[in-house]
């Protein structure tokens, strides 16, 4: 089973930025989508965004549309993603997963057999 590691969270202003950095115990880059989650205290997880294996198709949730962007290096096994102009509803545990991948097209949807890494924190306040 594939196991994922989140990395680059913090705690930063509003209006500022962070890249975090998922990478995978073993990585099938033909193979794999991969979206980001997340999860604020007190809520569920939520799909943020998503990236087919390729790099050729992202989406992203409309509250991070135009703020947040999805790339991946597959030399380098890992996905990131740039968040930029961020704000205080964007606190939250971050995480990735390999998600499903629709007519070459990434989805926001996991396998069954996901399991959740430890995720990174972000924390945006003044």
């Amino acid at each position: 089973q594939v196991q994922f590691v989140e990395s680059g969270g913090g705690l930063v202003q509003p209006g500022g930025s962070l890249r975090l950095s998922c990478s995978a115990s073993e990585w099938s880059s033909d193979y794999y989508s991969i979206g980001w989650f997340r999860q604020a205290p007190g809520k569920e997880r939520e799909a943020v965004s998503c990236i087919n294996a390729r790099g050729t198709s992202t989406k992203y949730e409309d509250s991070v549309k135009g703020r947040f962007t999805v790339s991946r290096d597959n030399i380098k096994n890992t996905v990131y993603l740039q968040m930029n102009n961020l704000k205080p509803d964007d606190t939250a545990e971050y995480y990735c997963a390999a998600t499903r991948t629709v007519q070459s097209m990434c989805t926001m949807t996991t396998f069954p057999e996901n399991a959740w890494g430890q995720g990174t924190r972000v924390t945006v306040s003044a």
